[in-house]
């Protein structure tokens, strides 16, 4: 059995930075105008008025101050209210494919591969813009690696999913080396005419190169030291798109083919379990919650966050200890904890342990602990 090491990775950003007030406006636009056309219904009880949102609504219930996008202006466009990404051609590059092979490269080169080092890909995200051929496998041509490649979904907890998937395959001598790319376009299935949702997701693209310990020569390396993942069915997260929906025309267009949830029912039921999940994962290797020095926790909501890490650590963690991306890049799906080891991770010395954790619909729920070489 080979010890494995995370040894780099990559982050792709959109280039459209939209901010809370910017939603505000379009969103406050879209209210007035539907209660305006159906001031007969709202009157006679038998429709509900549209309730305004407001930049204070939304930065207390989420934490989130702006997201990145793939599209700006089909968004905030009352008359659309949607990302405008137009289809491409089969022979050009997907994309999804294009976000994850931008962060795939930098991924290699930071730790310090190439193509031929890799064996497996694997993009793990919450949504695929196609059931095949696989991402994966265009990601794989689109870099020139050999060896083999496919697509997983484990909603926002595809990364971590992937990450024991790739290590298991290094461990046992499958792979040498393999790359796992989440490109996330959570834009694409948000409802932005919904005032509880229409400001939680962003768009970006996260990758990790994971490899056997002995032929990592990246400076910085954090050892996998084990991964604990966990799933419970429940429909208080859900998106119901899928193929079958050309089969009931009925269904076309409606709400529950975007992203809907439960979201006090998400808090109520998550955060216990992924605060139990993780104290179980460092238990079961000997590991205090006071010798872990950075917590990357999925960055879906700030007060979750924050009761989380309470649960594991028994009070209130600072920012350096359970670092926040959040505020800029919203809830990015599966991208959001890798996205938050990306970025405040070269400040950790030799021995030093960090937890990654995901969590969200499924329920699923994923822990991997890394110990920095």
């Amino acid at each position: 059995m080979h010890r494995v090491v995370i040894s780099g990775t990559g982050l792709f950003t959109p280039p459209n930075v939209v901010s809370n007030q910017e939603l505000v406006t379009a969103f406050n636009g879209y209210a007035q105008r539907f209660n305006q056309q159906h001031a007969a219904e709202i009157t006679a009880g038998t429709l509900a008025a549209q309730a305004e949102s407001s930049v204070e609504f939304i930065e207390k219930a989420s934490g989130i101050k702006q997201r990145y996008l793939m599209n700006k202006s089909g968004v905030l466009d009352i008359d659309r209210m949607r990302p405008y990404l137009p289809q491409r051609g089969n022979d050009e590059l997907s994309i999804q494919a294009e976000m994850a092979v931008f962060a795939a490269r930098q991924a290699l080169e930071s730790a310090g591969k190439s193509a031929a080092d890799i064996d497996m890909v694997v993009v793990a995200c919450s949504n695929a813009q196609r059931p095949y051929p696989a991402i994966a496998i265009e990601v794989q041509q689109a870099l020139g690696i050999q060896g083999f490649a496919f697509d997983m979904n484990v909603a926002c907890s595809s990364a971590t999913f992937g990450i024991q998937t790739a290590a298991n395959a290094i461990a046992s001598g499958g792979a040498r080396a393999v790359l796992v790319v989440s490109p996330e376009i959570c834009s694409a299935h948000l409802n932005f005419r919904d005032r509880d949702s229409h400001f939680i997701f962003g768009d970006a693209a996260s990758a990790i190169v994971l490899e056997r310990a002995e032929s990592a020569t990246a400076a910085q390396r954090f050892e996998v030291v084990g991964c604990h993942l966990a799933t419970a069915f429940s429909n208080a997260i859900r998106n119901n798109f899928g193929f079958l929906n050309v089969c009931d025309e009925s269904g076309i267009g409606q709400p529950d083919k975007l992203f809907v949830q439960q979201g006090r029912k998400v808090f109520k039921e998550v955060c216990p379990m992924v605060g139990e999940h993780i104290l179980t994962h460092l238990s079961r290797l000997n590991i205090t919650p006071n010798d872990v020095k950075r917590f990357w926790l999925h960055q879906a909501n700030l007060a979750m966050n924050h009761l989380i890490a309470r649960r594991v650590l028994g009070r209130d963690a600072s920012e350096i200890e359970a670092p926040v991306i959040l505020d800029r890049y919203a809830n990015t799906s599966s991208a959001g904890s890798i996205i938050a080891f990306h970025l405040y991770r070269e400040d950790l010395q030799s021995g030093d342990i960090g937890v990654v954790s995901s969590f969200g619909a499924g329920y699923s729920i994923g822990s991997v602990v890394l110990r920095t070489l």
